[in-house]
């Protein structure tokens, strides 16, 4: 790790912000397929039970609020 974290340290700036941006969207991308197993999975459901019940006791808005 010490060895990657010192090539990065090196590296122009140009070619840093380079890997900065392709870090950002494999980050990205790794966070999207996660969701999208966690969703298929039903690891996600409690978040729909929980909307549906704030939305069944009249304490959601719709979204956008409009003011």
């Amino acid at each position: 790790m010490l060895e990657i974290e010192s090539a990065i340290k090196g590296l122009p700036k140009e070619d840093f912000w380079k890997l900065a941006e392709w870090f950002d969207q494999v980050k990205a991308k790794t966070w999207d397929e996660q969701m999208g197993q966690d969703a298929e999975a039903g690891r996600l459901d409690f978040l729909f039970e929980e909307a549906a019940a704030s939305r069944a006791a009249g304490l959601s808005q719709p979204w956008p609020v409009k003011a």
